[in-house]
């Protein structure tokens, strides 16, 4: 390490938020543009170069991080980009969407503020591009071999530029009409604008890549032709299947999944659209749900000028420090965490509650009631003790004009007919797809990865799975594979 006193001397600086007043007007990233940079050094040169990193243990990918963080303290932003590389095909998406649990796993962190890993992430993955440090990289010879990769978000994605460069030639089969999945179209542009996902498309494209966009396998191309046109078959198809909310009223107008809502603000900030059918501006807004999809939905209910926003999160409220006692480090604590989007709402009161982050912790709904047109115009909720069963004598009303249900995902869509019909692909008792030590399912030559077969998770643990399920793939058509495989199917996060 550049300073081995650092960590003593250096005080844990977060990168910017912009104003919130500004932020708000717009659909660009919270951070302020370039503040970034003049401080990373710093913080990188906090990094203690422990002789056990649980930063690795804490990130599935394995990230190399006492060593890039020591390259960036000495300014040498080229040899930390290859190390960086070496372990994350696309560092700027989990610089800004992932929660760090590596920070969390940090050693530093058993009783001082961690280091700023994602931030010197985020650093170094846009150094990278202003420098021209991440040009396509082609392989040396192709094997004839052909891969169908379903699904292009960060696991289809990841899946694909790992088996491109060993030499496959591979499609990716997108049903939307760009590719990204969910990091384009769940995503918000405040968390990751858009052109940080084109850049690496075309970055894959050069690489030969191949997207063939507008193409929902099962539907536009049967999954017995996808079989024999190629040698191998990724199934990336994501955990689409949202979560329902079983109370009177969930089918007034009005009532809608996030992921029905979301996607259409993405397309408004893409042009797509003029304006959302379910925006919320004028409307009186709750979201039901306290994870970051309902963070999302949050953010995206101020942009749009909502009335009033108020999150409902069925667990109490965390405390403001690790319970060492239930959450001892280096596991990922539940502690109280204040996003961009929370510190939106309350700063600008958009919530008819008086928490300061327009959440209401231990809430429960309990139905929801409308006018005579059929729209929603109330929720009817309660608060809950610890075991989620209501407290007497605490029932309230919420005025709603839009109810946005963020509750989380069971699997992949499992329509009847579809993909994993016609393929014949076994489930597990999870309700995703069942698969072994190789990542591979019950149908030959069929692998599974990301949401799909692990369950709903995080942005790191998808690219993980995509580096993982290429080396299983690669090793499957040729024997052999020089492919680095992070993680096995049986490896399972900590709780974030």
């Amino acid at each position: 390490m550049a300073d081995p006193k650092g960590f003593l001397t250096t005080p844990r600086e977060e990168r910017p938020r912009r104003p919130v007043e500004e932020r708000v007007r717009d659909w660009g990233e919270v951070y302020a543009p370039g503040a970034l940079l003049p401080i990373v050094e710093r913080q990188a040169d906090r990094c203690m170069d422990c002789g056990v990193p649980f930063c690795h243990q804490a990130c599935p990918l394995g990230n190399l991080i006492p060593e890039w963080n020591d390259l960036v303290s000495r300014a040498d932003w080229h040899a930390a980009a290859d190390r960086l590389h070496a372990t994350n095909n696309f560092p700027e998406f989990t610089g800004r969407l992932c929660p760090a649990p590596c920070e969390a796993g940090c050693v530093l962190a058993i009783n001082q503020p961690a280091v700023t890993i994602k931030n010197v992430e985020v650093a170094i993955a846009d150094r990278i591009w202003a420098d021209g440090l991440a040009p396509p990289r082609t392989p040396e010879r192709h094997s004839g071999r052909t891969v169908a990769v379903v699904g292009s978000g960060p696991a289809g994605l990841a899946a694909a530029q790992q088996l491109t460069r060993a030499g496959h030639t591979v499609a990716v089969y997108e049903r939307d009409d760009l590719p990204g999945g969910l990091l384009r179209y769940g995503i918000p542009a405040f968390k990751m604008e858009k052109h940080h996902l084109d850049r690496r498309i075309g970055q894959l494209t050069a690489e030969g890549v191949r997207f063939r966009t507008s193409t929902e396998v099962g539907r536009d191309v049967a999954a017995a032709e996808l079989r024999s046109r190629h040698d191998a078959v990724v199934l990336a198809v994501g955990a689409t299947a949202w979560r329902e909310l079983d109370a009177p009223g969930r089918e007034l107008g009005g009532v809608e999944q996030a992921m029905a809502y979301l996607p259409l603000a993405n397309r408004v900030c893409q042009g797509d659209l003029g304006a959302s059918p379910l925006s919320a501006a004028g409307r009186h807004v709750a979201i039901v749900g306290g994870g970051d999809t309902g963070a999302d939905c949050l953010g995206t209910a101020v942009r749009e000028g909502a009335a009033s926003v108020t999150q409902l999160d069925i667990y109490a409220r965390p405390g403001d420090a690790r319970d060492e006692s239930a959450e001892p480090w280096p596991t990922y604590p539940k502690i109280y965490r204040l996003s961009a989007a929370h510190e939106e709402a309350g700063r600008l009161r958009t919530a008819p509650v008086a928490d300061a982050d327009a959440r209401l912790f231990a809430a429960s709904t309990l139905r929801f009631s409308g006018d005579a047109a059929g729209r929603v115009r109330a929720l009817h909720l309660t608060e809950v003790d610890a075991d989620r069963r209501p407290v007497p004598g605490t029932e309230g009303v919420l005025p709603v004009d839009l109810v946005l249900l963020a509750l989380g995902f069971s699997g992949p869509d499992r329509t009847a007919d579809g993909l994993l019909e016609q393929l014949g692909a076994e489930l597990d008792g999870r309700g995703v797809l069942a698969r072994d030590a190789h990542f591979a399912t019950n149908v030959p030559g069929v692998f599974a990865a990301g949401d799909a077969a692990r369950g709903s998770s995080l942005v790191v643990w998808a690219i993980a799975e995509g580096r993982a399920v290429a080396a299983a793939v690669d090793r499957w058509l040729t024997g052999t594979t020089e492919l680095p495989s992070p993680i096995t199917p049986y490896d399972r996060p900590m709780t974030v």
